[in-house]
């Protein structure tokens, strides 16, 4: 019976490590890091060294819904490394809500940028009355620790700001989402409590619009006007409400490639990674098509990076835990084609 036993014990162990070999290899990637759970990594390079800047995903108890309470993000972690895959050092925590004097809850998707000497790291959070803003804090280091702004930025709102400098030195920051995002609830330019949990509603009219701003050249002010984000399909008109394989959800990302804007951004509810190119930081951006299949998981937002003439995409599923509220950030080379479209990435196969 104990050499039965024991010999059942070891083909379980043995079936074990087979299945997790095999979940393992339906990965395309693999977390970059598993101490603590990361998400909507946005990546840049500051002194030779690539420096990501994700969420601080944590088991708040928080329960699930649409509007997405359980993200109950607290503080950020900066993350670095010497190379792609190299290995990754977690700075601790570079910003912490109880240091933000205008923030009620929800720590969502940071970026971060680089100018006149000082980095700048910036973030949605819900203040006080429960309504998504934008801030920014400082730091002379990439990895912080940074200090808030005593005040969000002015005529900032919704989520997931991504800020883009051009070469001519100007900077740009795209922003918003819909969903537990609170774009919809903007749609008249003042915030409405009352307003749609999803969308517009208007599912034959053009799609709510991601929005897009420039920076002042201190980094802290929007300089002028927010306008909306230009998406249209190759006959120049703009993609429908009910178009949830193609309109914009959130998760905007901006990156130039041989002279062109690539406005990326996730699909949201149908969970694709799809881009649109143009002249202009404004746009109007062209609906190109998809280029990353769904991962796992709920959510899906990304950053694209060049380094060292290489392309590379950082994006986050579930794999460490399973849970759409605990994630791991991850990165994988993308690929242009010589016709400046994006080859498709396939993240995991079930």
């Amino acid at each position: 019976m104990a050499i039965a036993s024991s010999c059942q014990q070891a083909n379980q162990k043995k079936e074990k490590e087979t299945a997790n070999t095999a979940k393992k290899s339906s990965y395309l990637s693999q977390p970059i890091i598993s101490k603590i759970y990361t998400a909507d990594p946005s990546a840049h390079v500051f002194n030779g060294k690539i420096y990501v800047y994700p969420s601080h995903d944590i088991e708040a108890g928080t329960p699930e819904n649409d509007n997405g309470d359980h993200f109950d993000m607290r503080d950020y972690h900066i993350l670095s490394m010497d190379s792609v895959n190299g290995k990754v050092t977690d700075h601790g925590v570079a910003l912490s809500i109880k240091d933000i004097p205008w923030a009620g809850r929800q720590l969502w998707a940071p970026d971060a940028a680089f100018k006149n000497g000082t980095y700048y790291l910036y973030f949605p959070v819900k203040d006080k009355s429960d309504v998504f803003r934008i801030g920014v804090a400082t730091s002379k280091n990439p990895a912080g620790p940074f200090k808030a702004e005593p005040e969000p930025i002015k005529g900032s709102f919704s989520i997931d700001p991504a800020v883009f400098t051009d070469t001519d030195g100007a900077s740009y920051m795209y922003f918003g989402g819909i969903w537990g995002g609170q774009l919809q609830r903007w749609d008249n330019g003042k915030y409405d409590a009352n307003g749609s949990k999803t969308d517009s509603q208007k599912e034959n009219e053009p799609a709510l619009s991601a929005k897009v701003a420039k920076l002042s050249s201190d980094m802290l002010s929007f300089d002028g006007e927010v306008k909306d984000v230009q998406l249209v399909d190759k006959q120049g008109k703009a993609l429908l409400t009910n178009d949830h394989d193609r309109r914009f959800f959130e998760g905007a990302w901006m990156h130039k490639f041989n002279g062109k804007y690539y406005f990326t951004y996730s699909t949201g509810d149908t969970h694709y990674l799809a881009y649109a190119i143009g002249d202009k930081p404004y746009g109007p951006f062209v609906y190109e098509g998809t280029f990353m299949k769904p991962v796992q998981g709920w959510t899906t937002h990304h950053s694209i990076l060049e380094i060292k003439g290489k392309w590379y995409i950082f994006y986050h599923d579930t794999q460490l835990s399973g849970k759409t509220h605990l994630r791991n950030v991850k990165v994988t080379e993308l690929k242009h084609n010589a016709d400046g479209t994006i080859q498709m990435i396939e993240p995991w196969v079930e």
